[in-house]
């Protein structure tokens, strides 16, 4: 995928930039205008934060148990407040840069893209860009693994229940896979952030219904045990682990916490859907990621802690289709259809930014094809030929490479790993030193380079440990046979 921006110096002159928040066509439809010329953005706090709990509380939440079974009770909560603090702060540096220059009046950046070209520039605007948009691709894939575990979980809850445990219940993810991509290729000719808030919504609503149900099996069987499970430092090393295998997991279970705190690549897109000041925006964004990650973070350390409480060593790697629980099997069939609900909307969140972009540079290239303008309106849908015939593709692509591999544990990982340190650490420091012009050396600026260079380290290590467990689950694993 092509990153170069300012190639074409003459198009980008003729044809604005398009974000995120704003198609094609809609100008003759505005009310009134912002600032910049654009449509008016009606975004609230409230549809900010449900866009950000849609894209945080995902299905990494239900890894979170077997990542705090490989650090152990004392390791495992605290890199999980860790990656919390993280992610909040570096979140509010990010939010600051949407505007260059003043908060209110500023110029707007749409994208975290034209954040960092506005000030960065240079090799590391195409750096970023093949980042995050490699990153959403893989959150695509990712996610439509997730789904299909749930729905094929489903049905193995109902035989479970009819047949027995003993039983394999045995059945294919593939067809489930192509489901949920018919499913997304119709979600998908919605054109922007602004006409998904409410699918957004009901996402979120989704995803603490499953975290809660996740929760409360729990809490019932850590009950039933009689007690907590567990040990301070996680699993030991004997006949089932060896002590390669401990260090490669243990570094994966960093990148399944990184992957389940991730949404700066996707945090400056947000933002340009919030109404004009005042506040300014950025005002309005970090109450909204302070009260998300907040929340994100109570439901995290619930649902991990109680879920290697119940389980121990034996926490599986998706805590409501790994079959740790299997009665009652209603309630697992509800809590899985809420994550296939939350992952259809989270899906469109993540891929909007992809389908934004590559209109955009079209529109540039292109500015008088009727293939890419010309619309029809039905609803929340806007359909072009253009936009229906890409994003098919992009969905029917993505849903080959997750039937290519679907190891859902070792995909999170990697995914959170690759992407933690660039998106959410990197550019968000670079960009405030650049804003704020905190001086080389000063106190300050040491501290925000040794909080990048600490979190680089804890990527490449997340990465490493998550690359190995791929290749071992490749090493007995035919395409297609999931």
């Amino acid at each position: 995928m092509a990153v170069h921006d300012g190639v074409n110096n003459k198009h980008e002159a003729a044809v604005a930039p398009m974000e995120v928040s704003v198609e094609a066509g809609n100008f003759q439809e505005a009310d009134r205008l912002d600032d910049d010329g654009r449509p008016c953005r009606k975004g609230t706090f409230w549809t900010a934060s449900a866009h950000i709990i849609t894209a945080v509380i995902g299905s990494g939440v239900l890894s979170l148990a077997w990542a705090i079974a490989q650090l152990g009770w004392v390791a495992g909560p605290a890199a999980m407040l860790l990656f919390a603090f993280v992610t909040y702060y570096t979140a509010t540096l990010l939010a600051d840069c949407y505007r260059t220059g003043d908060p209110e009046t500023g110029k707007r950046n749409y994208t975290y893209m034209d954040a960092v070209r506005s000030n960065l520039g240079g090799a590391k605007v195409v750096f970023c860009g093949v980042i995050q948009y490699a990153n959403l691709v893989g959150v695509a894939i990712g996610y439509t693994i997730a789904s299909s575990i749930s729905m094929k979980a489903i049905r193995r809850a109902g035989c479970f229940h009819t047949n027995g445990h003993a039983d394999p219940c045995k059945s294919s993810s593939t067809p489930y896979m192509i489901l949920f991509g018919v499913v997304e290729i119709l979600f998908s000719q919605i054109p922007d952030f602004d006409q998904i808030w409410w699918l957004s919504i009901v996402a979120a609503v989704m995803s603490f219904t499953y975290s809660s149900i996740g929760l409360a099996l729990g809490i019932a069987q850590t009950i039933s045990n009689g007690g907590f499970k567990g040990s301070l430092t996680g699993i030991s090393i004997g006949a089932d682990v060896t002590s390669t295998q401990k260090i490669w997991h243990t570094l994966q279970a960093f990148g399944d916490i990184a992957f389940a705190y991730s949404f700066s690549n996707i945090l400056i897109e947000i933002q340009d859907t919030i109404k004009a000041p005042p506040p300014s925006e950025a005002k309005v964004m970090k109450k909204a990621t302070s009260l998300s990650v907040a929340t994100t973070t109570v439901f995290y350390m619930l649902c991990g802690c109680m879920g290697y409480a119940a389980f121990g060593d034996n926490a599986p790697d998706n805590l409501l289709t790994g079959f740790g629980f299997y009665e009652p099997f209603w309630l697992l069939d509800v809590a899985n259809v809420a994550i296939v609900v939350h992952l259809v909307g989270a899906y469109q969140v993540f891929c909007q930014p992809i389908f934004a972009f590559v209109e955009r540079r079209a529109a540039a290239a292109w500015p008088d094809s009727a293939f890419i303008s010309r619309e029809l309106r039905a609803g929340p849908f806007a359909l072009s030929v253009f936009r229906l015939t890409w994003r098919t593709a992009f969905v029917c692509v993505t849903t080959v490479v997750a039937m290519l591999l679907p190891f859902f544990g070792n995909v999170v990982g990697f995914l959170g790993a690759v992407s933690f340190w660039p998106l959410t650490v990197y550019f968000p420091v670079e960009m405030y030193i650049k804003q704020r012009r905190v001086p080389r050396g000063s106190t300050k600026w040491i501290c925000l380079q040794t909080l990048s260079v600490c979190c680089l380290i804890v990527s490449i290590a997340a990465a490493v440990g998550s690359i190995a467990d791929v290749i071992d689950a490749l090493k007995v694993y035919r395409p297609f046979s999931g």
